[in-house]
């Protein structure tokens, strides 16, 4: 165990460092950012001297050479919008984010499990088709345009939920639901399958054959060894949560980093995207590992090699 966890945190830095790279390829070939900076007409010195204090005059590599060897020190650089370090904003509003991917996965999780255990227990009835049928059309929904739905239904017509902004529980519910829905859908579709092939399997049988109680079947000698399968996509769809949340937090001016970084995005601040993406990076890698290590957990059969 000890030595699988050293090689994949080892794996983590060329991972990081190439993601680091990509991103700041796409960020280098944007523009030029120091336009933003100064007013229209500034004349052409001042730019030509803000452009060589940022270091923006130099060749690509070099801009990049120097940019790792800052972020090696936790250094982003200045955000062009706020005047202030990139990091600190950053990571000012990640928990927002993370309580509504993880408001999104307790949604998705609680409606996924048992509306794929029924499914696969009913298999071919008038309930497993509305699940599958639901699974189907809830990941063809695009997101903004559920949100759209939802803030229309409760918000406007019946005027129970906010549709806006950030603080209370209520704040949380349009966005999470609009965001765990899609992750429901590919949750449900998996749990089905497992569990319609775990139902099949022989030790099964020899339960049921020993009169084994139809809840403690389904629960501990079927859900249970259908368990790792969902766990890894549990943790998979952290990534689509975030990305999601790109466009959700947008459509309900939800303050998180989804939003900061379609800002960050449309004003070319530079420091900010590769503070957010690197972060989110960081976040997702571990999330994966931790996954890998949760394994063992629900079956000891798993070797760490």
């Amino acid at each position: 165990m000890a030595k699988y966890l050293r090689k994949r945190l080892l794996e983590i830095i060329p991972v990081l460092l190439f993601i680091t790279f990509i991103v700041f390829f796409l960020v280098f070939w944007v523009g030029d950012p120091v336009a933003l900076m100064l007013p229209e007409d500034a004349k052409q010195e001042d730019i030509e001297n803000l452009r060589s204090a940022l270091k923006l005059d130099e060749p690509m590599l070099v801009q990049f050479g120097y940019f790792v060897s800052n972020v090696v020190q936790g250094d982003f650089g200045k955000s062009f919008r706020y005047g202030e370090d990139a990091l600190p904003i950053v990571l000012e509003r990640l928990p927002s984010t993370l309580t509504l991917a993880f408001t999104s996965m307790i949604i998705a999780v609680l409606i996924a499990i048992p509306a794929g255990i029924i499914s696969a227990i009913r298999r071919n009835s008038a309930t497993d088709v509305f699940v599958t049928g639901f699974s189907i059309l809830g990941k063809a929904m695009p997101s903004f345009w559920l949100g759209i739905m939802l803030i229309l239904i409760f918000g406007v017509i019946f005027k129970i939920l906010p549709v806006s902004g950030n603080g209370t529980w209520a704040h949380l519910v349009l966005p999470s639901i609009t965001l765990g829905t899609a992750v429901s859908a590919e949750m449900t579709r998996l749990v089905r399958s497992n569990m319609l092939a775990i139902l099949q399997q022989d030790y099964i049988r020899t339960a049921i054959s020993k009169g084994v109680k139809p809840l403690s079947l389904i629960l501990k000698h079927g859900f249970k060894n259908a368990l790792v399968p969902v766990i890894t996509i549990m943790f998979l769809q952290i990534s689509t949560l975030v990305s999601g949340a790109l466009v959700t937090e947008v459509v309900f001016a939800y303050p998180g980093l989804g939003q900061l970084l379609v800002q960050a995005v449309s004003g070319r601040d530079m420091a900010i995207i590769q503070a957010a993406i690197f972060v989110v990076a960081i976040m997702v890698i571990l999330l994966n590992l931790l996954a890998d290590l949760l394994y063992k957990v629900f079956d000891p059969r798993i070797k760490y090699n």
